[in-house]
């Protein structure tokens, strides 16, 4: 049994860029912005700010407009 300060047993938890749902972060799928690009990290290496989405039909159809967003808010200058 681990003690009550240990990380055992932590699910790592990130919010869907378009739903706003909180969600296990192996159920979303990572991306990162690359010149303004969408480019999906599937393994989760590329050394950039990342972006989650849930696999779901209607938060991808959604997708673009959450990057125009973000890109907005951040003054996105592609580095």
């Amino acid at each position: 049994m681990p003690n009550r300060l240990s990380n055992a047993g932590h699910i790592p938890q990130r919010m869907c860029v378009v739903c706003r749902t909180k969600i296990d972060k192996k159920k979303l799928i990572r991306f990162v912005l690359l010149n303004s690009e969408i480019v999906f990290d599937l393994n989760c290496k590329i050394e950039k700010r990342g972006y989650y989405v849930c696999n779901s039909n209607d938060c991808l159809q959604k997708l673009e407009n959450s990057v125009k967003k973000i890109l907005r808010s951040r003054n996105f200058n592609g580095r």
